[in-house]
């Protein structure tokens, strides 16, 4: 009982932290905002499909269409909107995808040591020697199909080795405490030892590198759908600039890129602000101002 209530009281005093947080309670408006978004993005607008009217190309923001038009006479406003859900999609597979790779190679290397910890920083090491963005544009090159899943699901094959390395120093930090040696010679088994003392206590470095993570994910969409390489079904805030590189509107037309650079640079800056909140209302140590 003694150990739950200090549980909750750890809990309590980390929540009350955060809230005072300012940047992270402005990320937090800002991450639950996208997903509102992202969820109702049918009740807000329809999706735009097809080809608008010719006199509706490239109109500025009106009224009638608040973030003016693209060259095919198409709302940006519907796009941008529906480039909410796309962006969400990404980084939540991405992150899942890096998580799932990253946290168990982290562990073993970290925890086990030996043939595991070789094997798996050896493999840490030379992903991160990689220069991830290009290799990810020749694979989604190469790629024969380039919907968002598959963009996606190469962003997290790549992503992973960032969340390896914070797993790794996080299980080597909590694995040296006196409570997981006591665990140890108590002859508690590994898996539970790894998965209920090490992982819980070395999760919050983690969380706060997958929110980070989201945040790249779009990033790295948005580069791969400017290239050309993204799904051309889905609209995504990176399409809509690459339509606009390749109207040659992107200058003149300052609407068509404006607002889809805007989505990004508040998804990422959302993301960001969060990670802050997070990462300075679990660690005492770093100032909340």
């Amino acid at each position: 009982m003694k150990n739950k209530n200090n549980f909750l009281d750890r809990w309590d005093k980390e929540i009350k932290a955060f809230f005072s947080h300012k940047l992270g309670i402005a990320g937090l408006i800002g991450v639950s905002f996208l997903i509102i978004v992202a969820i109702l993005a049918p009740l807000i607008v329809e999706p735009v499909e097809g080809y608008g009217a010719f006199e509706d190309k490239l109109l500025k923001p009106s009224m009638d269409h608040f973030f003016g038009t693209d060259d095919m006479g198409l709302d940006l406003f519907s796009q941008v909107v529906w480039g909410t859900r796309a962006s969400i999609k990404v980084g939540v597979i991405a992150v899942s995808i890096a998580m799932l790779i990253g946290v168990p190679i982290g562990l073993m290397s970290g925890y086990s040591g030996g043939i595991l910890d070789t094997l798996g920083t050896g493999l840490t090491d030379i992903f991160l020697t990689i220069p991830m963005l290009p290799l990810m544009i020749i694979v989604a090159a190469v790629t024969e199909s380039n919907s968002i899943n598959t963009v996606a699901l190469i962003i997290g094959i790549f992503s992973w080795p960032m969340i390896a390395r914070i797993t790794k120093s996080s299980t080597l930090r909590v694995s040296g405490m006196q409570y997981i040696e006591a665990a140890n010679s108590l002859g508690i088994k590994k898996r539970d030892i790894i998965f209920k003392h090490v992982l819980m206590n070395a999760s919050t470095p983690i969380f706060v590198n997958l929110t980070i993570v989201m945040a790249t994910s779009i990033i790295t969409e948005s580069a791969i759908s400017f290239l050309g390489l993204g799904d051309p079904t889905t609209h995504s805030w990176g399409k809509i600039l690459h339509n606009s590189y390749q109207s040659g509107a992107f200058a003149t037309a300052w609407w068509y890129s404006l607002f889809p650079s805007l989505a990004i640079m508040f998804f990422v800056i959302s993301f960001n602000f969060l990670s802050m909140g997070v990462r300075d209302a679990l660690n005492p140590k770093i100032s909340r101002e």
